[in-house]
């Protein structure tokens, strides 16, 4: 459905019916009434805290085999590579294929791509170029994994409860997040990289069952592409057309490419800043998925997405990394990382739900992908130039830089978002307390009407 142009103040919102007994229900956990939903989830959560596990210890791996910030973002960027290169591709494959087929293909793929890490890194043979190799190759498996993966979604719970159910996907994710970084500061610690990555690989039979036990008929019905030329530009240009989807993905495209690179300051700041080893460099990235996931329940609960949230998130997300960048003590720089964590979310979640509800079904998978290209795309980007800066001058002003881009990129958004729905802002006083909000700006008529 199309907000228009005033979206910045309008409630996304899309009602119907759902199936497979889960009904129109409201509530933080609504829609897990839904038995398909209800297996993915379980799935995810494990295979999710797998992925975490490996994150962290690919990240320890290649920072212990080459000391370099750079090289994680290198590592970091090819990850991400596929999705920049081809990632508009895997949106084209998944709005063209049963989404569910196409998961239990890439979902098998991406647990052998972690059985082959744990293999070389017990061995005793893993190099660098290996960790390289392998972080490509799951990019390459991502482009289809993630559109088809997002918009099976509201195949599994209908759009009255898609909003919910993208919150509880995030929160499922930084559920594994609390788990995984600190298991694999202990198994690094304790064994070895190499069975953290072994219990990764193992983790991926979880989803791959909850998708075999799936009953098909309750799926919703959603019209697929015909294969057919033009499909890409097709996508293109209704996006293109459509501002209330326009300018969401090009925010998150800047808070993805630029603020989003933990992997590199996290591991700079434990290493170099306050000399801390892996297990508290697995306590850090636990706080901030505590943050995370409190922001993903706090999403799930709420009714409505407004892009005019998305925008004050998205520069108080810039304001608290500039803020932790300069932190003087250890203990400050890991509490604020927890309101990162949380407003990060709220960046992530609002801007897709809202791209999603506003999305037709039959160009989902499309939009989806551009939104995944351009938000984790850009990371190749990102990663490296943000590693080198980190490298160059200094793990504080790495994590500085991002924030301002970040504050700088929310700051201009939010005008042009305002000057399409011929907004002002205003400033006023609410049960004594200040607050600043965009309002409708005085045409003539009203002027003329209020002399």
């Amino acid at each position: 459905m199309s907000t228009g142009p005033g979206a910045d103040s309008a409630p996304v919102h899309q009602p119907t019916t759902t199936r497979g007994g889960g009904g129109s229900r409201s509530g933080t956990f609504s829609s897990l009434s839904i038995r398909n939903y209800r297996l993915f989830f379980t799935g995810a959560i494990v295979s999710n805290t797998g992925t975490w596990m490996a994150r962290i210890t690919q990240d320890w791996l290649v920072l212990s085999l080459t000391g370099s910030a750079a090289a994680v973002g290198i590592t970091t960027a090819l990850q991400f590579l596929p999705m920049l290169l081809f990632g508009l591709y895997g949106g084209v494959i998944a709005d063209r294929y049963p989404k569910r087929r196409l998961l239990l293909v890439s979902q098998a793929a991406l647990g052998l791509c972690g059985l082959a890490l744990a293999v070389l890194t017990l061995s005793g043979n893993v190099q660098v170029w290996h960790v390289y190799l392998i972080a490509f190759l799951l990019g390459m498996v991502t482009v289809v994994d993630n559109p088809a993966r997002q918009s099976f979604v509201s195949e599994m719970v209908g759009s009255d409860q898609l909003r919910n159910a993208v919150s509880l996907n995030s929160a499922n994710f930084q559920s594994a997040r609390l788990v995984g970084p600190a298991v694999a500061g202990v198994l690094i610690a304790g064994v070895g990289s190499g069975w953290a990555f072994l219990i990764n690989g193992l983790s991926f039979l979880a989803p791959l069952t909850a998708l075999w036990l799936m009953r098909p008929a309750e799926l919703h019905k959603v019209e697929r592409a015909p294969r057919g030329k033009g499909q890409l530009r097709e996508g293109l240009r209704y996006v293109a057309g459509r501002p209330d989807l326009v300018w969401p993905i090009v925010l998150v495209g800047f808070i993805g490419t630029f603020g989003f690179n933990f992997p590199i300051w996290l591991t700079a700041f434990s290493d170099e800043v306050f000399h801390v080893g892996a297990g508290t460099y697995g306590f850090l990235n636990t706080l901030m998925a505590a943050g995370s996931l409190a922001g993903a329940l706090l999403a799930a609960r709420r009714g409505s997405t407004r892009l005019r949230m998305l925008v004050i998130a998205a520069g108080v997300f810039g304001v608290l990394e500039i803020m932790a960048a300069f932190s003087p003590s250890f203990w400050l720089f890991a509490l604020l990382l927890v309101p990162i964590g949380m407003i990060g979310l709220t960046v992530n979640i609002t801007a897709n739900s809202a791209v999603q509800m506003a999305t037709d079904p039959a160009m989902r998978g499309r939009v989806m992908s551009l939104y995944m290209m351009v938000f984790a795309g850009g990371t190749p980007i990102g990663a490296p130039l943000l590693g080198w800066v980190t490298d160059t001058y200094g793990a504080r002003v790495g994590f500085a830089t991002g924030g301002l881009v970040s504050l700088a990129a929310a700051t201009a958004i939010g005008l042009v978002l305002a000057r399409i729905g011929n907004l002002t802002l205003a400033m006023a006083w609410r049960h004594g307390h200040p607050t600043v909000r965009f309002v409708p700006r005085p045409t003539r008529e009203r002027l003329a009407t209020a002399a």
